[in-house]
């Protein structure tokens, strides 16, 4: 979230930070708010003043004018308190400012390939989706969710569930015994101040998941991704500078109504309702941020090094990135059947702007309050991985060859075949 007085003070190259971001905002109305806010807060410091000598003169004669300036206050306060709220709204809806060395854009047309890594397989038949090989092993069932439960949804079964759980297993032993991890369970519900911390709400409240309860105050949101409730664990703390940096992983379900995405991706497991993530958070000094971001990324190329998946390393142009980001990179991974790299993992430092909202910080070397940087990627995703792998480890009877990586979670099993 961004400080009203960095606003004012630096207006034109926030509002054309802004504008770079691809976004449309009411410049002008920030503005007016923040005068009338200064303007009402001056008047009532101006009034209670005017109480506290009326007080000290002890002056019965003056006691009404004292009672009529109370009411004056507390009216004040109240339209002080409306229009603060109001600007607090239309700042708390304001995406993070992208770093100067992102590149400006308006989508991923102007993103940048930074490397690839990896020899897209050249088959001699013609390579199937992974939802053709799916179904015809029997193992993924599309049909059956949406009778159970509507679209977007899916049964994986049988060998293929036991490698989506392999998938699962493989990268949190990656991230916690070699890259450095501490492996959290969490809940799978947050407040809907957590949701506010990460920059879920209140701008994209159309994309969530709302879990209905008898008390309509106490709102809860099924998680979109786990970096919302790893990164609140820091929330309205102060940290020791020792304590630095905290690095969690968990694997989880997520939840997104891809209220955005009608007609895209109809088909298979590209773009679900509920789908599996291991997701990577750090918390960091400020100034660490992309030192830090960059050795987030590598923790994620690992894994598809490790399964030798082809895959390219991505930059992301201003109005391609998340809101709360101010850089980012994305991991495309190639898929035979579209004959196109597709996202897998997208790894952001979001600076100072979520701990601001979150209110999370630490004692610095002066011992002086600041506030935390915060990162979040993912590390990956659980079901683009196993339509990575379905893919480019397809053969022409249809079976799946298992990366040798994979073949110890999976009891040394080398081939998935129709049963």
């Amino acid at each position: 979230m961004h400080n009203i007085k960095e606003i004012r003070n630096n207006f034109e190259k926030f509002k054309q930070s802004i504008k770079n971001r691809n976004t449309k905002e009411n410049f002008d109305e920030i503005l007016n708010l923040d005068k009338k806010n200064r303007e009402l807060i001056q008047k009532k410091e101006t009034l209670e003043q005017e109480k506290k000598e009326i007080s000290k003169k002890q002056d019965k004669s003056l006691y009404a004018k004292s009672k009529e300036i109370t009411e004056k206050i507390s009216k004040l306060n109240k339209d002080q308190t409306d229009v603060k709220l109001e600007l607090d709204k239309i700042i708390s809806s304001i995406p993070n400012i992208a770093l100067s060395d992102v590149p400006i854009g308006i989508d991923e047309n102007s993103n940048i390939e930074i490397e690839k890594k990896g020899t897209a397989k050249k088959f001699n038949f013609k390579p199937l989706s992974h939802y053709e090989l799916g179904e015809n092993l029997k193992m993924l069932d599309f049909e059956l969710a949406t009778k159970t439960t509507g679209s977007r949804f899916v049964f994986v079964k049988n060998e293929l569930a036991l490698l989506e759980r392999a998938i699962s297993n493989f990268m949190i032993d990656i991230h916690t015994k070699v890259n450095g991890y501490k492996e959290i369970s969490p809940p799978l519900m947050v407040s809907e101040k957590t949701m506010f911390g990460t920059g879920q709400l209140p701008k994209f409240e159309n994309d969530q998941f709302e879990v209905k309860l008898e008390d309509k105050n106490d709102r809860k949101f099924l998680i979109p991704t786990a970096e919302v409730i790893l990164t609140n664990i820091v929330r309205e703390k102060i940290l020791n500078r020792n304590e630095l940096p905290l690095r969690f992983v968990a694997s989880t379900p997520c939840f997104r109504k891809e209220a955005g995405s009608y007609g895209k991706d109809t088909k298979g497991m590209i773009r679900q309702h509920q789908f599996y993530k291991v997701e990577l958070v750090s918390i960091v000094e400020k100034e660490n941020c992309i030192n830090e971001l960059e050795r987030m990324t590598n923790c994620a190329m690992m894994i598809l090094d490790k399964l030798k998946l082809p895959y390219r390393k991505i930059l992301l142009c201003t109005g391609d990135m998340g809101f709360s980001a101010e850089k980012t990179y994305d991991l495309e991974i190639w898929l035979p059947s579209e004959s196109k790299y597709r996202e897998i993992s997208s790894c952001s430092s979001c600076g100072s702007f979520q701990a601001r909202r979150m209110n999370a910080r630490y004692k610095n070397e002066k011992n002086i309050s600041e506030y935390v940087g915060t990162l979040n990627g993912s590390g990956l995703a659980v079901g683009r991985t196993l339509i990575g792998i379905m893919e480019n480890y397809q053969n022409s009877d249809g079976s799946i060859t298992i990366p040798n990586a994979l073949r110890p979670y999976m009891n040394n099993l080398e081939k998935i075949v129709k049963n």
